[in-house]
């Protein structure tokens, strides 16, 4: 399994948009200065030159494969781009968080751009969603995984030089370590705005880009963004992670009537293997903060450091329930 990609396809209007993609046009000897720079025959040593047996990821931005720098026993995970990527090799190599993939360096050379990065030895959240072969996570693991997400997003909103929305949060990107401590991946899409003292939001007009099934309706309607847009995307993903159904499943069955969904009982809306084992107050928590993150209004919903307020609480009442039992 290992390091997937997750750089599925995603949707983009047809216009096109350069938008304040951080520093693109930086050379690369000023990126250097920020994190290690390899050479192509670096990498291709690294790849045994990119051999198909070694790719385990593949997507629209690039393929990713396994590969060992040298004199090095520890793999890691090399992606060769199609597309510009410099906007993410800038981003991360400024960005410092425990749940944000790190970036150990990069390449440019010629048209090539490489990119290297941890090695994810426990793919990423989705495979153990959506793949029978794999062993299902236990409830509290998979509640752990998203308090992590909601930190790492609350991060890049507010603990960063600049507001920094990620405009593509889905469990596809959401990488699990070998602790199985999640990493937020790709900010290839990525958008940035001043930071703002206010409690007013600050709307970036901007083409939308996401992945259809995670993309804040709000957003896509009025071509807005705000960080309520990851928000709404990583609602989705706490869906998916409680039901184990793909997004585009949950946006079919339950959007429409999902609050109501969402006050009947868990056992008719989680995965089946996690019937009876959340407690009723944890569930409730979670519940709550869920069916806020759904509002349609941006404006409505919490900020990210709330939901990861109130996640940490729902944690500790199932912690509590657990140990009565």
């Amino acid at each position: 399994m290992g390091f997937l990609s997750g750089f599925s396809c995603c949707f983009q209007s047809s216009s096109g948009d350069r938008g304040t993609r951080i520093l693109e046009e930086q050379p690369s000897s000023i990126i250097s200065e920020l994190c290690r720079q390899f050479s192509l025959s670096e990498m291709q040593s690294a790849t045994n030159n990119f051999h198909n047996s070694l790719k385990v990821g593949k997507g629209s931005f690039g393929n990713v494969y396994k590969g060992y720098l040298e004199n090095s026993s520890t793999p890691v995970a090399i992606k060769r781009c199609w597309e510009d990527s410099v906007n993410e090799v800038v981003l991360l190599s400024q960005l410092q968080h425990p749940n944000l993939i790190s970036l150990v360096g990069f390449c440019i050379e010629g048209t090539e751009l490489v990119l290297v990065y941890d090695y994810m030895s426990n793919g990423s959240i989705r495979d153990h969603l959506h793949r029978g072969n794999i062993d299902p996570l236990p409830w509290k693991r998979r509640l752990q995984i998203c308090i992590g997400v909601a930190r790492a997003l609350h991060y890049l909103h507010t603990g960063a030089k600049y507001t920094i929305i990620h405009r593509n949060i889905k469990t596809r990107l959401i990488l699990l370590d070998s602790n199985w401590e999640p990493k937020v991946s790709s900010l290839l899409i990525s958008k940035r705005r001043a930071l703002s003292t206010s409690k007013s939001l600050t709307r970036v007009e901007s083409d939308v880009k996401g992945t259809l099934g995670y993309l804040d309706p709000e957003y896509y309607n009025t071509s807005m963004l705000t960080e309520k847009s990851d928000v709404f995307s990583f609602c989705i993903v706490l869906l998916e992670v409680v039901s184990a159904k793909p997004a585009h499943e949950i946006n079919r069955e339950y959007f429409q009537g999902f609050n109501k969904s969402l006050r009947s009982s868990a056992n008719e809306i989680v995965d089946p293997i996690l019937k009876s084992k959340i407690d009723p107050d944890c569930w409730k928590t979670f519940v709550d903060i869920t069916k806020r993150c759904l509002l349609m209004e941006g404006r409505e919903r919490p900020d990210m450091g709330e939901v990861e307020v109130e996640l940490e609480r729902a944690r500790k009442l199932q912690e509590e329930a657990d140990a009565k039992n």
